[in-house]
């Protein structure tokens, strides 16, 4: 399969441009190489419209309606598939602190199961209410801190400034939690390790990777349901980024060897086998047909997305691909969606109740044995 990959609302490690509150990565697949099949039909619409390059910004919504239309066929005839994905570049601060600071594996006052079962996205979304704007750019502001010591030291303010909002949250053991696991990062902030060493590392925590994250992801899955290897993955080319896709594409693929890793009950588990083997392409949007048509397809869905009103034929594009193309999202609102159903689970059987407290009875002593070092 070949598959085209574009992105919108790039701000790079800026979180906060109000007019760019979301990253939006989307990519077309197909099984034929649409810088071939497709160019006839872009060389058409060119024509028509007196440009160069079909540039969905620059056409604007009345002069693409043409092209949907003609994309409209084009995709039903070829099979061509979309897939849609973004991310809240605020609600990414929060993860991203949430990662570091809760892990069970550097933080000893947070047990496993609230960081390696479905548990953490019900204590990420209280910890998350907690923070409002101020702190959401305080702690991103020190994750990419490279000074170990000023790092530390503004780690330390953030956990105190949320331990004094803990309060809010309604249930007391949610509140034992979240402060017991702020308050050892308090006292152990070189242990979380939450700046970056480099220019480099930066770019790895930022909203443009945990996009291409997803795509890559995607990618894997439609290969999978389509039984058919990627033979091509052409990347817009984008100067900051490319190295760091390229860094994360080949970690991905050196995966592959560990096909499904094993992961506690409830969690999402992903067959690494499935990862693209090949090396990404990089091209500028005016030297892949396949390019000039994910330009248009993100620039429509990113409208929608937004709530603004469009001709129809923009949107029957886009509603083409409902059966076709998937769209998923890095958010808070998406993690309340997605795991809402745990507030329905039925009541355990009396068996499996008794090996479950015994365990959360164990991994409590370890989490009060480790606040109890920190003699306060």
């Amino acid at each position: 399969m070949f598959f085209y990959v574009d992105e919108s609302g790039n701000t790079g490690n800026n979180l906060f441009d109000a007019n760019q509150p979301f990253l939006y990565y989307g990519f077309l697949g197909c099984q034929k190489n649409l810088d071939i099949v497709a160019e006839p039909t872009l060389k058409k619409l060119r024509s028509e419209l007196g440009v160069n390059r079909l540039h969905a910004n620059e056409l604007g919504e009345r002069r693409l309606i043409p092209v949907a239309e003609a994309f409209i066929k084009f995709q039903k005839r070829n099979d061509v598939r979309f897939n849609f994905y973004s991310v809240s570049k605020r609600d990414h601060a929060v993860i991203s602190f949430f990662d570091q600071v809760f892990d069970s594996g550097i933080n000893d006052a947070v047990s496993r199961n609230h960081y390696w079962t479905p548990m953490r996205y019900v204590l990420i979304l209280k910890v998350a209410h907690l923070f409002d704007e101020g702190l959401c750019r305080g702690a991103w502001d020190a994750r990419l801190m490279q000074s170990r010591e000023r790092c530390a030291e503004a780690l330390i303010e953030i956990c105190q400034e949320v331990r004094k909002r803990v309060s809010v949250i309604p249930d007391r053991r949610s509140q034992e939690i979240i402060d017991g696991a702020l308050l050892w990062a308090t006292h152990n902030p070189e242990s979380i390790n939450y700046g970056i060493s480099n220019r480099e590392s930066g770019l790895q925590i930022s909203p443009n990777l945990v996009g291409f994250q997803q795509v890559l992801q995607g990618i894997a899955s439609r290969t999978s349901d389509m039984g058919r290897p990627a033979r091509s993955i052409i990347v817009d080319q984008q100067n900051e980024f490319n190295t760091a896709q390229q860094f994360l594409s080949d970690i991905y693929r050196r995966l592959r060897v560990a096909e499904k890793i094993a992961l506690p009950a409830g969690m999402h588990e992903f067959d690494w086998s499935q990862m693209p083997e090949l090396d990404l392409e990089f091209r500028a949007g005016d030297e892949s047909a396949g390019l000039e048509m994910v330009d248009v397809y993100v620039w429509i869905m990113k409208r929608i997305e937004e709530g603004r009103e469009l001709p129809n034929a923009l949107l029957r594009l886009i509603h083409g691909q409902r059966h076709r193309g998937k769209r998923d999202e890095v958010s808070l609102a998406g993690i309340e969606r997605r795991w809402a159903f745990l507030l329905d689970l039925p009541e355990p059987t009396p068996e499996a109740a008794e090996v479950a407290q015994r365990r959360i009875n164990e991994a409590e002593k370890r989490r009060i044995e480790a606040l109890t070092k920190l003699g306060v």
